[in-house]
């Protein structure tokens, strides 16, 4: 007889292992949208000219204590941080900007040079999953170096609205901007922005109270009513700009109207990091309820420096994929290709051996072509149903007297007309219009 300790040993293993919470799976029904906005994003990138670069996911520690600051939330409560072997801290990384200039300066891509950058790929941040957030997501961002002018900053702020563009979704986005001035005209915002919450404290609530005294600017993104009501009062951001920071921010407007570009100055648009200058702009939505972000930038010339780097202007964005996923599918605007166009149905042990050797001569003959081969035997309503599952616009039947005659069926699985022979031969050439009209 078991004891109740090897019972409760045989439950543990039997059962069901699941993902870790707020890390999810992509299913292949999903997929295909993934990799569409991924494609779309690489081939945007490219013809700005921009090359990919791939950091690790993990990073040391002090990587993101540096660039980030110990007094974040996301270095004191998101990040994933545990000891190796070594006794070394490392971090899987929250986000990706740090990484890139760590890597510009490892390598030698930053002093005296100018870089135009792109990366995608996984991050993680242990907060509360929520829809569109998770603690595994997955980012894109752009990062520019060398160059200090406002040409740049417009530069980037065009790549993000022609994808907009190529998402089908610039109407639904819309964009604001503001200037943080130079660092000492942000420290001098930042001394009157205290004196002035210090004078309301009893207004704030918990998290603005901590704020004033860790990263006060951050109050300014604060989603309390009764705290905005408060700030409707407070020092303005662009008051306290340095004069080359008005030109830079003067000239980025005049720039964006004259490309046509619709913005809006937010003056309560900051970011939380001290590295940050001049230049920050946010594309947000209303799409998916509440107003969000979808995509973040700025001007960050101070970072560089602070990794250990010489002085480099710099200024990137980044946006999550999910909440773009996300937000493509709510207003159900992409139109994907069926993932296969062909399915073959081969009825017989000489169907299988010739169908097998043609699939490869067809897909050689039509670059391109999505073709899946039935496996696994079973008459031809059941592979009818296998083909009508796959989503193809036509299924190629042969049974052994096809073999013979070197005649395939073809059978429109999307289309009212009638079902025909045609030759193996000739069999590329009508592939080729399936996969026009798919494409």
């Amino acid at each position: 007889m078991m004891s109740a300790e090897t019972n409760r040993d045989i439950a543990q293993v039997s059962k069901q292992i699941q993902a870790i919470r707020g890390m999810n799976d992509c299913l292949p029904e999903q997929s295909g949208l993934w990799q569409w906005v991924e494609q779309t994003i690489r081939d945007v990138v490219k013809s700005y000219g921009y090359q990919e670069i791939r950091t690790p996911v993990v990073e040391s520690t002090e990587l993101f204590k540096r660039s980030i600051g110990e007094v974040t939330d996301i270095v004191e409560k998101e990040m994933y941080t545990f000891e190796d072997r070594n006794g070394d801290s490392l971090t899987l990384r929250p986000e990706g900007t740090a990484s890139c200039v760590r890597a510009g300066n490892e390598h030698g891509l930053l002093y005296n040079q100018q870089q135009r950058l792109w990366y995608m790929g996984p991050m993680f941040r242990h907060e509360r999953p929520q829809k569109g957030r998770y603690r595994q997501f997955h980012q894109f961002g752009v990062e520019t170096f060398g160059l200090a002018g406002p040409d740049i900053d417009v530069e980037v702020i065009l790549m993000t609205a022609r994808l907009w563009q190529k998402f089908g979704m610039a109407d639904k986005v819309s964009l604001e901007i503001n200037s943080l001035g130079s660092s000492e005209a942000r420290a001098n915002y930042r001394d009157a922005l205290v004196a002035f919450l210090s004078q309301h404290a009893e207004q704030l609530d918990e998290d603005s109270k901590r704020r004033m005294t860790t990263n006060p600017l951050r109050v300014l993104d604060s989603k309390n009513p009764d705290v905005q009501a408060l700030l409707k009062d407070a020092p303005d951001l662009l008051d306290y700009l340095d004069e080359e920071s008005k030109q830079h921010f003067d000239l980025l407007c005049e720039r964006l109207t004259q490309a046509g570009i619709q913005f809006r100055v937010n003056s309560r648009l900051v970011r939380g990091l001290d590295y940050y200058n001049r230049t920050v702009f946010e594309w947000v939505t209303d799409a998916l309820g509440a107003q969000g972000t979808v995509c973040a930038g700025g001007r960050y010339d101070g970072l560089v420096e602070q990794l250990g780097g010489k002085t480099t202007p710099a200024v990137g964005f980044a946006m999550g994929l999910e909440r773009l996923v996300l937000l493509l599918e709510s207003l159900q605007l992409v139109q994907l290709p069926p993932e296969v166009d062909v399915y073959l149905s081969l009825l017989g042990e000489k169907a299988e051996a010739f169908g097998l050797t043609l699939a490869e001569s067809l897909r050689d003959a039509v670059p391109g072509l999505k073709l899946q081969t039935h496996c696994g035997g079973g008459n031809l309503k059941k592979q009818m149903k296998r083909a009508d599952k796959s989503g193809a616009g036509i299924a190629l039947i042969i049974g052994e007297q096809e073999v013979e005659a070197a005649v395939a069926g073809v059978k429109y699985l999307r289309e009212d007309k009638p079902q025909l022979q045609v030759s193996i031969e000739q069999l590329p050439s009508l592939l080729s219009d399936v996969l026009k009209q798919n494409h």
